[in-house]
């Protein structure tokens, strides 16, 4: 399929490259021929105007993807809402601003599949956006997101500019955060099956019912998707990005726990949350264009765990260093 957009010879913005979607999209850029520009947290602020604006016009990208955003689990969209809200709000206004401004030729908005409806029908397609209320549980962070995908619509409409979002279904793979306090379903359950198999419970309980069924999608299929979109679409309407295959909570479960070796009781904790009853998105607008998913759940789970184990070691690693110095971190979530 011919591009529209070549990338050759492009300088690439990651925004939120040292997350887990921004490093995958590090990788999958590392085999194309362009020149990639990125900016540490600690020195371009995202939520702030004047920051972002600066920034891009020095660097001048030509190919923007917006990875960066505040994430983590339901525990963390349920106590800090101001946060998610205001913070994935003014990433996505100023880079969005500062990318028309500065004459960005393309750019690519993440977006997510919790900004759909609670109870959208299955499977989730495009259209259903803004067809009915949110999912209580993530509403700030889905509201911030469906704020970004408006804009690129808007920026579209009133200006020209090539700006398209994408809607990726659940994630999992390499970078994810496996904090106890922040962390997404399938990093939460790697790290709580493993410490559970280490420590010998009898038991391990997740929350809600089991009965909610998710799509997942390995974030190097993500990356590679975002490329190929980069090139290959220019349309107002996003798209979704996933793999058309869903399973149970419970599921998935017991495929984690077979995975780490752990042999003991899954309790289901009923007092807890579902989340949303079942979200998994219609792909066929991608795949009509060309991409497919690669990564087969069952194969990526196992490489998933040795990247948390992996992560494991490194922060047991810094905890000694640290010993001694400025003490623990800001666990509510995190900027990527």
């Amino acid at each position: 399929m011919p591009a529209i957009y070549p990338i050759e010879g492009k300088k690439v913005y990651v925004a939120g490259h040292a997350g887990m979607v921004g490093s995958a999209l590090m990788r999958r850029l590392a085999s194309e021929d362009c020149e990639i520009v990125t900016a540490d947290s600690d020195r371009l602020d995202l939520r702030r105007q004047g920051e972002a604006e600066e920034w891009l016009a020095r660097n001048r990208p030509r190919l923007v993807f917006v990875a960066a955003a505040k994430v983590g689990g339901i525990l963390a969209n349920s106590a800090y809402p101001a946060e998610f809200l205001y913070d994935n709000l003014m990433i996505a206004a100023n880079i969005l601003e500062a990318a028309r401004r500065t004459g960005v030729e393309k750019l690519i908005f993440l977006g997510s599949s919790c900004t759909y409806p609670r109870d959208a029908p299955q499977p989730i397609g495009e259209g259903a956006l803004l067809s009915g209320p949110l999912e209580p549980t993530n509403q700030w962070y889905a509201v911030a997101k469906i704020a970004g995908i408006k804009l690129t619509q808007a920026y579209r409409r009133q200006f020209g500019c090539d700006f398209v979002a994408v809607q990726p279904a659940n994630l999992y793979g390499p970078g994810d955060n496996f904090d106890p306090e922040t962390s997404h379903a399938p990093a939460g359950l790697v790290r709580r099956f493993h410490e559970a198999k280490i420590e010998a419970r009898p038991e391990v309980v997740v929350w809600g019912s089991g009965s909610p069924r998710r799509e997942f999608l390995h974030v190097d299929d993500l990356a590679d998707a975002c490329v190929f979109v980069a090139r290959h679409y220019s349309d107002e309407r996003a798209l979704n990005i996933g793999t058309g295959r869903e399973l149970s909570i419970a599921e998935f479960a017991e495929l984690i726990a077979r995975t780490v070796g752990y042999d003991g009781r899954i309790v289901f904790d009923r007092s807890k949350p579902d989340g949303t009853p079942r979200k998994l998105l219609d792909v066929s607008r991608l795949a009509g264009l060309g991409w497919r998913a690669r990564t087969a759940l069952a194969d990526g789970i196992g490489p998933y765990y040795a990247a948390y184990l992996a992560a494991a070691e490194a922060a047991a690693g810094q905890t000694v260093a640290a010993l001694g110095g400025r003490g623990g971190q800001d666990k509510r979530a995190r900027v990527e």
